[in-house]
C-alpha cells in the first residue's frame, strides 16, 4: 500500500478465544458489546471467566457494528448468539445492540471491567475513549461512586490522536514511542479543539519542529487535560487506565509523571474493559433472574 493511501490512524483489529474452555458445559454464558464512536468490542464470559473477545472499527450503523463484532468474537468457537444467556449493550450505541437484554452506561461498565482486570484495589479509573474521556471513582466491588467527563472537544480523545497520526503520517501505534524521542519536553500545544490543535501542529512543522517534537507536545497536552480531569474527580494511587489511549505510552507516561505514580497494569487488553464489564453485569443479571424465578441449573 502506498504511503499516500495508508490509513495511519487505524489501530489493529483483533479477536481471541480460549480453546481450552468447554462452554457447552457452562452454567452461565454472558456477553457485553461496547459500541463506541470509534471502535466496538465484544466479550463473552463463561462462568465468570473471559472466554472470547473481539475489537474492530465501528461502522456507520450501530446494530451492524454490534452484530459484526460479536460474530468475530464467536468465530471458530461453535457458539451462536442464541447460546448466550444474557447480553448487555454499552457504549455510544448501547441502545442499538439488537440482541442485548439490557443497556448499561459505559461509565458503570468500565468501572466493573476495570475491577475485574486490575483487581478490587482499583479506586480510580480513567476511560480514554474515542470521543470523550471519563474519570471514574469506584469502590472495591467496581461500583461507581463519582465521575467526571471532559468538557472539551476531541483534542483530548482517541479521535484527536487519529487526526494527528494522519497529519504527521505516523502509524498510530508508533505515536507513543516516537513522542519520547526528544531530548527535552517541548511546551504542550495550547488548543483544546482538535481542529485548532491540528493547525497549530502544522504551523510548528513549518517552523522546523520535528515530528517527534510535535507528537511530544500533543501527547503532553492530552496528558495534562486528563490530569486536570482526574484532579476534579479526586484520583487515588490505586489508579488504572482503560480504553484505546491506554495503549499510547506517550500519553500514559506523561499522565503518570504529572500524578507522581504509575497506573496499575493488566495482561487483559485495556480496550475491552467496557464490554467485559457489560458481560460481568450480564452474568449477575442472569443469576438474579434465575433466583427470582426459582430456577437452578
Amino acid at each position: 500500500m502506498s504511503e499516500e493511501k495508508r490509513e495511519f490512524w487505524r489501530w489493529a483489529e483483533s479477536n481471541w478465544h480460549d480453546e481450552g474452555v468447554a462452554w457447552r458445559d457452562a452454567d452461565i454464558v454472558s456477553a457485553g458489546v461496547d459500541v463506541g464512536s470509534v471502535s466496538s468490542q465484544a466479550v463473552v464470559v463463561v462462568d465468570g471467566k473471559i472466554y472470547a473477545w473481539a475489537s474492530m472499527r465501528t461502522g456507520s450503523n450501530s446494530p451492524d457494528s454490534a452484530r459484526n463484532v460479536m460474530a468475530w468474537a464467536l468465530e471458530g468457537t461453535g457458539m451462536q448468539v442464541e447460546d448466550i444467556h444474557y447480553a448487555v449493550g454499552t457504549g455510544y450505541g448501547r441502545v442499538n445492540v439488537p440482541f442485548a437484554h439490557r443497556a448499561i452506561t459505559e461509565i458503570h461498565c468500565h468501572a466493573r471491567g476495570a475491577n475485574f482486570m486490575y483487581g478490587d484495589r482499583v479506586r480510580t479509573v480513567m476511560d480514554m475513549g474515542g470521543q470523550d474521556c471519563k474519570a471514574i471513582r469506584c469502590d472495591a466491588r467496581g461500583k461507581v461512586t463519582a465521575f467526571q467527563m471532559n468538557d472539551k472537544c476531541a483534542a483530548g480523545t482517541g479521535r484527536g490522536m487519529e487526526v494527528f497520526a494522519d497529519l504527521l503520517q505516523i502509524p498510530i501505534d508508533q505515536v507513543g514511542p516516537m513522542s519520547h524521542m526528544v531530548e527535552e519536553e517541548p511546551p504542550p500545544v495550547s488548543s483544546t479543539c482538535v481542529v485548532f490543535a491540528k493547525s497549530e501542529a502544522s504551523a510548528l512543522l513549518r517552523q522546523g519542529w520535528s515530528k517527534e517534537k510535535v507528537l511530544a507536545a500533543y501527547c503532553s497536552a492530552m496528558a495534562h487535560r486528563v490530569f486536570n480531569l482526574l484532579e476534579r474527580v479526586g484520583v487515588e494511587r490505586e489508579f488504572a487506565i482503560t480504553g484505546g489511549i491506554a495503549k499510547n505510552s506517550g500519553v500514559v507516561k506523561r499522565i503518570e509523571a504529572e500524578l507522581g505514580f504509575e497506573s496499575i497494569k493488566s495482561d487483559v487488553d485495556s480496550q475491552i474493559a467496557g464490554a467485559l464489564g457489560g458481560a460481568l453485569f450480564g452474568q449477575a443479571l442472569e443469576k438474579k433472574k434465575r433466583a427470582k424465578a426459582g430456577v437452578g441449573r
